[in-house]
């Protein structure tokens, strides 16, 4: 089906064309003509299928058939990231560069002034995030009144980050009639509920399903142990064929140590987070796009905005720890009906998500060992690989053998400090006791009970103390003498205060 059967624009297809693209995806095709008869849309397909051409065309015909020479924004899009909101503005410049379409993208970590004299100027679609719109609207910089068109782009992470809030306090200042549109790769009752309350009987389209990434994106799992994670992304950098590799970490702090080592070891790559600057991270993209850089390190609040082609392999050098986050992850590679690689390192400790991630997709992912890569150097403990499901891998260690737990008296013989410890006193939780004070005849019993008790264990061992009757009377005399003592030192201490 060609885009001139959609509906649109004889200069909107010439910029369509233009780009490269000759036929609608699935979501394009069933979207664009929904959209362009005024209906309300959810819309909801894997990462990589071409959500953000399916809204931007609609709004672009929108305004194109509906041309005025208001100041006022007119189309308002709201997305969770800088990096994202940036990818839109330049899809709608790309398909409307026929059109006199004027854009802003709005969102932190730039000049605001710049912002607001665009915004004097006057422009027809707004792209931003919330934080920085809410600004805007404190200052009364931006006048969302007369928007036609609202789109709420990646709504799940928006949930995710904290945001939905700020969209909601946004909301209000949009007209209650206008055409709304949202667009996600995965949907939660939370986003379902959402919607409910800001649309006006939906559309949904759903397009294949929601907790699946696409079919052109191969998956793999391997084993390792987290020490060695490092030495196993070196070895895999190795083969010629990962030429652009996204390599995604957990935390901003991981994600510089990991691009540091790579570039310590010979390879080419930059990190890109939320600590970084706006200018740094499109200086970043720009040198992944083109070359400059092999592998780019980046964090899942990032991840939304990376829109390059040609992505060979994404590696998660962390497991995510929400299922959804892995769809988005590996959904950067294997775009537009092209091929991919995704792979993802599992330690020991990883196991959890791992079984979250398999409840999640229900699929079943094997582990295996890296083929080439030498497991047998001594390191901690990993994952063994094998086709068990991940309910049996804590049971496994690197190299398959099963570890039993250990009973009370083998957990004491580890820890000779812990039986150390009990012997000299210590009571529980590693605290010492405390000593009671005796005074006077008090001791001597004590004292007394003290040996009669080593006799009594000494028999019960079978260890025999031969006892003589003198003996006896021997040691409790010396005992009733070192009571005295102690009676007479506490007397002297007590005159000598006085």
């Amino acid at each position: 089906m060609p885009f001139k059967t959609l509906g649109l624009s004889d200069e909107l297809v010439q910029g369509i064309l233009a780009t490269g693209f000759v036929a609608p995806t699935e979501i394009q095709s069933r979207a664009i003509p929904a959209a362009l008869s005024g209906k309300d849309i959810i819309g909801s397909a894997q990462t990589g299928t071409g959500k953000t051409a399916a809204f931007v065309l609609p709004i672009l015909q929108h305004l194109a058939k509906h041309h005025t020479k208001t100041h006022h924004c007119r189309a308002l899009i709201l997305t969770p990231t800088r990096e994202l909101a940036q990818q839109i503005e330049d899809a709608i410049s790309t398909y409307g560069r026929f059109l006199h379409t004027r854009t802003l993208a709005i969102y932190g970590g730039t000049n605001m002034q710049n912002q607001l004299k665009r915004l004097q100027r006057g422009v027809d679609i707004v792209i931003a995030t919330p934080g920085r719109l809410l600004d805007h609207l404190e200052r009364r910089s931006v006048d969302l009144r007369h928007v036609q068109i609202l789109v709420i782009d990646e709504a799940d992470r928006m949930f995710d980050m904290g945001f939905i809030k700020d969209v909601k306090k946004i909301v209000s200042h949009v007209p209650a009639e206008r055409q709304t549109l949202m667009f996600s790769a995965t949907m939660s009752k939370e986003v379902r509920d959402l919607m409910s309350a800001l649309q006006k009987h939906p559309v949904l389209i759903e397009i294949g399903e929601r907790r699946a990434p696409v079919d052109s994106v191969r998956q793999s799992f391997y084993s390792i142990s987290p020490d060695r994670k490092m030495e196993l992304l070196l070895f895999m950098l190795k083969q010629k064929e990962l030429d652009s590799v996204l390599v995604f970490s957990r935390t901003k702090h991981g994600a510089d140590k990991i691009s540091k080592r790579l570039e310590k070891n010979g390879v080419r790559s930059t990190a890109i987070h939320s600590n970084r600057t706006q200018a740094q991270r499109m200086r970043a993209l720009g040198g992944f796009r083109n070359g400059e850089f092999r592998v780019l390190v980046a964090t899942d609040v990032a991840a939304r905005g990376i829109d390059v082609e040609g992505i060979s392999h994404v590696v998660n050098y962390d497991i995510p720890g929400f299922p959804e986050d892995y769809i988005h992850r590996i959904g950067r590679t294997g775009r537009a009906s092209a091929t991919g690689d995704a792979i993802t390192f599992v330690a020991r400790e990883d196991v959890d998500s791992l079984r979250r991630l398999e409840r999640f997709t229900s699929k079943h992912f094997p582990l295996q060992h890296y083929p080439g890569f030498d497991y047998t150097k001594p390191a901690g403990p990993a994952v063994a690989p094998g086709a068990a499901s991940a309910n049996a891998l804590m049971a496994e260690t690197s190299t398959g053998q099963t570890r039993h737990p250990k009973t009370h008296s083998q957990h004491r013989q580890h820890h000779p400090r812990q039986q150390h410890q009990k012997k000299s006193g210590e009571g529980h939780h590693g605290r010492p006791q405390q000593k009671r004070r005796f005074r006077g005849h008090s001791e001597s019993k004590r004292l007394e009970a003290n040996a009669s008790s080593q006799e009594l264990r000494q028999q019960a061992e079978g260890k025999h103390t031969h006892s003589h009757p003198d003996k006896k009377s021997d040691w409790r005399k010396l005992i009733g003498e070192m009571a005295e003592k102690f009676t007479s030192k506490k007397r002297r201490k007590k005159k000598f205060r006085e």
